[in-house]
């Protein structure tokens, strides 16, 4: 397993970049459900993240494997399975024992346990970390069965959807699709729970489109097509990086935007996903000031939750740009995964915690950077008091990854599994 550090305060490292660009417009209580497993069935999975009612509930042995126990009621008994542990209330972690007969997990907002199959970690997946635990996974979604029983069957009676404020195990904080980390009250958040092709909901997100460079080179033309983003059918949005002749431009992809649809001042921002890889592949999870077009960048404010470039497989970026400390200047920090991995072999989730005059960074639990209002240059200013929005995208090219080459493989997709805000309790 792989060890996370994190380095900081790096205000003079210099990107030659923002993701912001001059454009032509304005800018799971887990799935603590288990299979009842039989003398003839050794595998299971749970691959949900949200419900809503109360009481307790199980999946039925087999079938999608998409029903949950939550804390809206009580918590839940696992009447076989291989793993085994308890969660305390609350918390909402996912955790994954090695062997045993059942699990419990306690009453709770967000309490989950991910549970696996006759070999907890063998079938319910590698790692509670990997899987649901500190990754914030989707409450241990099993690796080997995706999620689906080797039986039969689909979702038992009332354990349909059953939960309440503990509806999954995710999030650094492990809160629930419907609950929330300890401290916080989800404000906002979109499940990607669609079919699989549909198009991201128009109610929460629209689009950047075009493709003239976006103010850095970047070699994509940005679509609204469902080609470039759309449900997968599994509680995912993917948004795909393809190579293809479009708009007198080689490549496609899709920038989403929560502009105009919801903007917040302060709070906790998290989104789990898994990124694309390669040279010259630019993905990003970021913010921009919601006066942006009344107040040009950078005076509006730039914050960059997750932004990482091919050429540096296992960091990710976090900066802020404002006046005076923009583009090749900004307040930034990176993490980086140790242990020979990349951020692109796994789901991780990326987050800021933003209250008064103060940011923090998250990649996981690890909160690698955090920037003051003291921060900022002489003479510059914190613009970091007003509401903003949330952009995802995959870019390719430009000044700061530089250009794809032989070893960049496309199509590249960016899996992202939930976008979710909150309020300080």
């Amino acid at each position: 397993m792989s060890r996370l550090i994190f380095s900081r305060d790096f205000e003079g490292k210099s990107h030659g970049r923002s993701l912001y660009a001059r454009t032509p417009s304005p800018v799971r209580r887990a799935a603590f459900g288990i299979a009842l497993v039989s003398a003839f069935v050794t595998a299971c999975g749970s691959d949900d993240k949200s419900g809503t009612g109360g009481g307790a509930g199980a999946l039925a042995a087999g079938g999608a494997g998409r029903a949950a126990t939550g804390a809206g009621g009580t918590g839940g008994v696992s009447t076989s399975g291989g793993t085994s542990g308890t969660n305390a209330s609350g918390a909402g972690r996912a955790n994954a024992g090695t062997t045993g007969a059942s699990g419990t997990s306690s009453s709770g907002a967000g309490g989950a346990h991910a549970n696996g199959g006759s070999a907890g970690a063998a079938q319910g997946g590698t790692s509670a970390t990997a899987n649901g635990g500190r990754t914030g996974g989707r409450g241990g979604r099993s690796s080997g069965a995706a999620g689906a029983s080797a039986g039969a069957g689909a979702n038992a009676g009332a354990g349909t959807n059953t939960g309440g404020a503990g509806a999954s195990a995710a999030g650094s904080a492990g809160g629930g699709a419907a609950g929330a980390p300890a401290g916080w009250t989800l404000s906002w958040s979109d499940e990607f729970d669609g079919p699989s092709g549909q198009a991201p909901d128009s109610s929460k997100w629209t689009y950047d489109v075009g493709g003239d460079g976006w103010g850095n080179s970047e070699l994509e033309y940005y679509t609204d097509r469902t080609d470039n983003s759309a449900t997968d059918g599994n509680g995912n949005l993917v948004i795909t990086l393809k190579s293809e002749t479009y708009m007198n431009r080689s490549y496609t992809s899709a920038r989403l935007k929560t502009q105009g649809k919801f903007a917040q001042a302060y709070g906790r921002f998290e989104a789990r996903i898994k990124i694309p890889r390669g040279p010259g592949v630019w993905p990003a999870f970021w913010m921009l000031g919601d006066d942006i077009a009344t107040n040009p960048w950078p005076a509006c404010g730039e914050i960059d939750i997750m932004e990482n470039v091919g050429k540096e497989p296992a960091v990710n970026h976090g900066s802020m740009h404002g006046p005076g400390y923009s583009g090749s200047n900004p307040l930034t920090g990176s993490y980086t995964l140790m242990g020979g991995g990349a951020l692109a072999d796994d789901f991780h989730v990326y987050a800021i915690e933003w209250e008064t005059n103060v940011v923090r960074f998250y990649v996981d639990d690890d909160n690698y950077e955090t920037r003051k209002n003291t921060d900022v240059p002489s003479g510059a200013t914190w613009v970091y008091d007003h509401p903003f929005f949330m952009i995802l995208n995959i870019a390719i090219g430009g000044s700061f990854p530089g250009s794809p080459d032989s070893t960049t493989m496309l199509p590249q997709t960016m899996t992202v599994d939930y976008v979710r805000v909150y309020t300080k309790s």
